[in-house]
C-alpha cells in the first residue's frame, strides 16, 4: 500500500470539495444545528436553574455533528466521480482498490473531525465565558467532555463507511446523501435520548458502545472493500 497513491488522492479530493458548493454548505449548516439550539437554551439559564443540568447531558448534542457531517462528503465520494464522469479514468490508475477507499474515507473523515472538535471547543468556550455562575459547571460534566473526545472519530469512521457503502450503489449524489442521512439517523437518535436522560448514561453503557462502535467500524471497512469492484464501477452495473 502506498502512502504517496493515498496522501494523492486525500488531496484531489480535498481540492473537489472546495468546488462543490453542495457538500460546503452541508458541512457549515449541520454543526450549526446542534451547536446554536442548546447553547441558546444553556445562555438563557439562571443560576438557580444550573441544578437541573445535573441530570442532562448537553454536551452529548455534539456528537450529532461527526454523525452526520461525514455524510455530505462520503457520500459524494464515488457516486459524485460517476456523475461527473472521472470515476472510470481514477479506477483505470494503478490505485490499488484499497488504497483508493482509504484516500476516500480519510478525505470524508479529516475535514469532519476537524469541525466536530473545532465546533465543540467553541460551543465550550462560549460556554465557559458567558454563561452564568455555576451553569457552565454543570454543562461541563468530566464523563461527557470523556465520551465527546472519544465517540466523535468512531462515529465519523462509521458514517463514512455506510455513505461509501451507498456512494458505490449510487448514481446520484443527492440520493446518496440522502440515504446517507438516513442511514446515520438511529445513532443520533440514540444520542440524543441519553443527553435528555431517557436513557441512562453508565460506564457500563459507554464501554458497551464504544466496543460496538470499533466492531461496526471494522465491519463498514470490509463491507466498503466487498463492494469495491472495479469492472461493475466502470461499466455502471450493480
Amino acid at each position: 500500500m502506498s502512502k504517496r497513491r493515498i496522501w494523492a488522492i486525500l488531496r484531489k479530493e480535498v481540492r473537489e470539495y472546495r468546488r462543490n458548493r453542495s457538500v460546503i454548505y452541508g458541512m457549515a449548516i449541520l454543526p450549526l444545528v446542534f451547536a446554536i439550539q442548546p447553547l441558546v437554551a444553556v445562555l438563557r439559564l439562571s443560576t438557580e436553574a444550573s441544578g437541573g443540568l445535573a441530570h442532562e447531558h448537553v454536551l452529548l448534542y455534539m456528537l450529532g455533528i461527526p454523525t452526520l457531517v461525514p455524510v455530505f462528503v462520503a457520500a459524494y465520494s464515488v457516486a459524485g466521480e460517476r456523475q461527473q464522469g472521472t470515476l472510470e479514468p481514477a479506477l483505470t490508475t494503478p490505485v490499488r482498490g484499497d488504497e483508493f477507499l482509504i484516500g476516500k474515507a480519510l478525505a470524508a473523515l479529516l475535514p469532519s473531525l476537524v469541525i466536530a472538535y473545532l465546533v465543540f471547543a467553541v460551543f465550550v468556550g462560549i460556554v465557559e465565558v458567558k454563561a452564568a455562575p455555576n451553569v457552565a459547571a454543570s454543562v461541563m460534566q468530566p464523563m461527557d467532555l470523556l465520551a465527546q473526545l472519544l465517540f466523535t472519530p468512531l462515529l465519523a469512521c462509521w458514517t463514512v463507511w455506510v455513505a461509501i457503502a451507498i456512494s458505490t450503489r449510487s448514481n446520484d449524489v443527492r440520493v446518496a446523501q440522502q440515504l446517507g442521512v438516513l442511514a446515520s439517523l438511529p445513532p443520533v437518535f440514540v444520542t440524543v435520548m441519553i443527553a435528555l436522560n431517557v436513557i441512562q448514561p453508565t460506564p457500563e453503557l459507554a464501554i458497551g458502545c464504544g466496543a460496538l462502535l470499533i466492531v461496526l467500524d471494522v465491519f463498514g471497512w470490509r463491507l466498503v472493500s466487498g463492494l469495491f469492484d472495479r469492472e461493475r464501477l466502470i461499466s455502471g452495473s450493480h
